[in-house]
């Protein structure tokens, strides 16, 4: 699954998260790098288990989840607590691929990572470089959106941030447990979910082939969903 949803964060939002960066402690970003990306990772990022990375963090996950469209994509289970970084001239994360399975040090929650999110804090004209590059199916994929987009992705997907040449890239990085495993499964329940929320307008709510639809959708998250 690969999925850019735009407008994630609305431009408040972002502005907000911003503000309270820049006044926040930095620490080595390797900390949080999976067992084989150490060495690959060269960045900086809020210390995980500080209150201001939290605080942001359910600010984040607070407007992710009111938004349609990530919901729709994800179908989220549980959400690792949002981490926030940035990349000053230089820094990089060479290819890698996330870990399985993440453990939060505060409670104790441990979540399988089915799918990784990006959702970029700085605009495109504020930093050379910085590119997010995923592999799918289809090949490379390169993501450099305006601040607030979202870039959603199979944790499992080898992907990398190339070089910062110039400027300062801020981003904030999720991973989350889907109720529903599989990619391909998750895929047709977000296509789905867009065609009946497409139609809706068109036919109404009460339109019994739409109603057929919207059984047909539940039930299916019925069958594949795990919660």
């Amino acid at each position: 699954m690969l999925a850019h949803i735009q407008g994630a964060l609305d431009r408040r939002e972002v502005d907000v998260l911003r503000e309270a960066m820049a006044q926040a402690t930095w620490e080595d970003g390797a900390s949080t790098a999976g067992a084989n990306a150490g060495e690959a990772k060269r960045n900086e990022q809020l210390p995980p288990d500080s209150e201001i990375s939290r605080g942001l963090g359910r600010r984040l996950l607070s407007s992710l989840l009111a938004n349609p469209a990530f919901v729709s994509t994800a179908v989220p289970l549980r959400i690792y607590p949002p981490l926030f970084n940035r990349y000053g001239v230089g820094d990089h994360f060479d290819p890698h691929v996330d870990n399985a399975i993440r453990g939060d040090a505060l409670t104790g929650a441990r979540i399988r990572v089915d799918l990784a999110a990006t959702v970029l804090l700085s605009d495109p004209d504020e930093y050379e470089g910085g590119e997010l590059i995923v592999e799918d199916i289809y090949g490379s994929r390169r993501f450099k959106p305006p601040a607030g987009d979202l870039i959603l992705y199979s944790a499992g997907s080898l992907h990398m941030v190339t070089p910062v040449t110039s400027g300062l890239r801020l981003a904030s990085f999720l991973w989350l447990q889907s109720m529903i495993r599989a990619d391909e499964a998750r895929s047709l329940v977000c296509d789905l979910d867009e065609s009946i929320q497409e139609l809706a307008p068109r036919v109404g709510a009460d339109d019994p082939d739409l109603r057929k639809l919207a059984t047909v959708y539940h039930n299916l998250i019925r069958y594949w969903g795990e919660a």
